[in-house]
């Protein structure tokens, strides 16, 4: 038998704390030896203070039971009242560590939020009246379109599918924001009904918006394939300061 640890080991206090583990789990020798891959003799032999596993089966019974090896060497339960206090600390800790994390996170959106300013947003298209806001501050703009309504001639015509993109207008250059679902079989007004457009932490401040800078286009295609489309010019009410 190979020695472990430093010092002078008592084999009968291993044994009887092996026979107590195991008496505990009501498990008989047989059942131990099965576990551990030895025969019933072997444990026996170690509940009778006789021998002492090897390490390698220590470890399996101290991974089986969850014990620490210097229990079982030692023959003495460790005081697992403490280990559960100190779980109980650390948790609670963690816990108090991620309430003001949130705190803080709160606090800094709430002061944020009162550093915004809130805009008008319309269209400059006599066929469609669109209503909304943009809210913004010096480093980005959030925008809200929540009415679209279509004012032109009448349009009863259902149409295969229609869908919208929103653009920002650089020159001659356009670049998508954002997009709306796509849906079949409906007509212009009904598709419009129901639609919002929501983009938030827009990187183009308001400062930069002109009165070209946005536009709504959207596509309806019809029962003979033939594609419509309408380009809203959108604006702000009001210049950003």
């Amino acid at each position: 038998m190979v020695p472990i640890g430093g010092g002078p080991m008592n084999q009968d206090k291993i044994g009887n704390f092996i026979k107590t583990i195991r008496q505990e789990n009501n498990l008989t020798q047989k059942d131990l030896a099965d576990k551990l891959g030895v025969t019933y003799q072997a444990v026996s032999k170690w509940e009778n203070g006789k021998n002492i596993p090897d390490l390698s089966i220590i470890k399996k019974l101290c991974d089986e039971f969850n014990m620490d090896i210097d229990e079982l060497l030692n023959g003495v339960k460790k005081e697992k009242e403490k280990k559960h206090n100190k779980i109980v600390r650390n948790t609670i800790i963690a816990l108090l560590i991620v309430v003001i994390l949130f705190a803080i996170y709160i606090v800094n959106n709430i002061n944020n939020s009162r550093n915004f300013e809130f805009k008008t947003i319309s269209s400059q298209c006599r066929d469609f009246n669109i209503t909304g806001s943009a809210a913004y501050n010096k480093d980005k703009t959030s925008i809200y379109i929540s009415n679209i309504e279509f004012c032109g001639k009448n349009d009863d015509e259902e149409y295969n599918s229609i869908e919208c993109t929103l653009y920002e207008n650089n020159n001659d250059t356009k670049t998508k924001v954002s997009s709306c679902d796509r849906k079949k079989n409906i007509t212009l007004k009904d598709y419009l009904k129901d639609l919002d457009i929501q983009v938030n932490n827009y990187s183009t401040t308001c400062k930069k918006f002109t009165s070209n800078t946005l536009s709504l286009e959207i596509k309806a295609i019809n029962k003979d394939n033939k594609t419509i489309t309408y380009n809203i010019p959108i604006k702000l009410n009001d210049d950003c300061k």
